[in-house]
Order: structure tokens, then sequence, then C-alpha cells
């Protein structure tokens, strides 16, 4: 297949989704494909072989059989560019519209979580207009969190009252709706999930680090974190996580791939955190590690994923709107 990889991007993680298209492209090429480069650079401007590219209602994109968007946050994994791949009428890798959206914003994320009874931390979401006595239910520490942006940007870890006019503030710099959120102190663990009617789980991860919590530094600095394949949790508890993986990813609508990010207390019990629709895809990432460690290798994955958003395209078309 003909399969253009979209990368780059307008927000905070552009340099991720750039080294995730790299390896994308090589995955593709192993597994057969012809993979065509598309920058989207800080301006959001799409160029492909230095060339700007132009994208045609009905008309797909650069001839590609497949869009890959290997886009991580706004204006790439929030629904934004999806919803320009609908009306290009192309088939497209991951979630749709609505479930990119849902899993991008944190608290209408947690909403659904909550209507579904999924387990998870107390939370709240503020407005700059709010009156943050709100949050006093929730107690002391706290994560104060742009509700819709990713990789630990704009987060503060809040563990004295007086500090928490300044986490919010720090947060609404960013987004003007903000999610607080109680604090676990159990394990970081992940899960992978492949599939669109009928998805399948990876093998849980744990994520080992030594900061005080999981922050930007910690995902992205060398020797930052250790990822631990299988989880160092009973065999139940991991099956728990499975089977709220994919629940999860059920209820939020996804397809195609997502990460599910969980605690798990020192009791067992599981807390669901969130879903990432496209998370770092390098072949080092969590996301293919797990599914490695599951048996399913880098190419062949990416391989999967193509068929997966052709399968979607074709179910869908078959309605009339």
């Amino acid at each position: 297949m003909r399969v253009a990889v979209l990368a780059g991007g307008r927000s905070s993680e552009h340099d991720v989704s750039i080294a995730s298209g790299e390896a994308v492209r090589a995955g593709l090429t192993e597994a057969g494909h012809e993979p065509v480069a598309v920058e989207i650079d800080r301006d959001g401007r799409w160029r492909c072989d230095g060339a700007p590219v132009a994208v045609e209602p009905g008309r797909g994109l650069l001839g590609a059989d497949v869009v890959f968007p290997v886009l991580h946050g706004p204006f790439g994994e929030d629904g934004t560019v999806q919803g320009l791949l609908e009306i290009a009428d192309v088939p497209y890798v991951g979630a749709g519209v609505l479930a990119s959206a849902t899993c991008m914003d944190k608290l209408a994320f947690k909403d659904r979580m909550a209507v579904a009874g999924l387990p998870q931390v107390d939370y709240a979401g503020v407005r700059h207009a709010d009156d943050p006595a709100v949050l006093e239910r929730l107690g002391l520490p706290v994560f104060v969190k742009p509700a819709r942006l990713g990789s630990s940007v704009g987060i503060s870890k809040v563990s004295a009252a007086e500090e928490l006019s300044a986490a919010l503030q720090a947060a609404f710099a960013h987004d003007p709706l903000v999610i607080v959120e109680a604090m676990s102190h159990g394990l970081e663990i992940e899960c992978s999930v492949l599939g669109n009617g009928d998805p399948i789980a990876s093998e849980p991860g744990e994520i080992a680090f030594e900061a005080e919590w999981y922050d930007y530094e910690a995902k992205y600095t060398a020797g930052g974190m250790e990822l631990v394949v299988p989880a160092r949790i009973e065999p139940e508890v991991g099956e728990r996580v499975r089977s709220l993986a994919v629940e999860a990813y059920r209820r939020a609508g996804c397809s195609g791939l997502a990460r599910a990010d969980f605690f798990v207390e020192s009791d067992g019990s599981v807390l669901i955190n969130e879903l990432n629709t496209m998370p770092g895809f390098t072949a080092t990432s969590v996301f293919a590690k797990l599914f490695a460690a599951s048996g399913v290798e880098y190419p062949e994955l990416v391989d999967r994923l193509l068929g997966l958003a052709v399968e979607r395209h074709e179910e869908e078309r078959r309605y009339r709107f």
C-alpha cells in the first residue's frame, strides 16, 4: 500500500511526532509498503518533499491508500485532523473524530468512564471563573493538569493549599479548562490495545521511575523511566488491567489502537487513568514494546494497523448518511 505518514504538527509534542513518523516509515518499508512522508510544520503548514500539500474534499491525500497520522496532542490527536481526513474520504489509522476528541479531553474522558462505572481517582474540572473551593473535597496532594494537553506539559503536583493558585495559573496558561485529580499512590501500569470491533490487549507493563512522579523529564529524558514487562503485579490483577483496557477502549468508541494507562493500588485494585489514541510510536515506545512482548513485532504491528484502517473505512461507507 501507498501510505501517507503525517508527522510533526502544531503541538508541543512536535519533535516526538517527528521521531514517531520516522519509525513508522521504516516499519512500513520493512513490511513491504510505500510510505510517503508528510511533515506538518509548527505553524500548521503541510509539506511533502518540500512542496506544499493541498487536501481536497473527497479526493484523498497524495494518492495514498491509507493515511497514518502519527500526530500527538492538539491539532493531531484531538479529532481535528481526523475530521479533515473524513472529509478527504481516505482511510486513516486510529480512532475517529469523536473518540479522538473524547480521549484528548481528560475531563470528557473521565466523565464518560464515570457514567460507565469504571473505577478511577476522584477529580474535578475548573475554569477561570470557578470557585476553587469546589476542589476541597479532593484533599491533598492533587495533580493540576490542562484538560487537553499531553506529555505531562503544564502539570503540577500540589501538596499544600497555598500551592494551588500558582498550579492552576500554570495550567490555565495552556488551556481554559483544567482538571484536578486526587493522587494515587499506586503503580503506573500501561496496556496497549489493538483492533476495531473485537480489540485485543497486550501484556501490561509497569512504568518504573526515580522521580517523585511521572513528569515530562521522566518520560523523555534518557534513563528517566524503565518499562518493566511483565508488570510486577499478580496475574489476576494483570487480567483485570487487560479487561479494563478493552472495556475503556470500547466505551470511548476507539478503533485501530490506543494505550491505556492505569494505577494499581497496594490492595490490587485497578484504576483507569486515561487513553492515548496515538501514543508515541517509535519501536522503543511503550505501545510498540508492549505488543512486541506479546508476540507482535513492529513491522507486523504497523501492517495490521493499515488493515484495521481500511476495514473501518469500508464498514462506515456501508451506511447512508
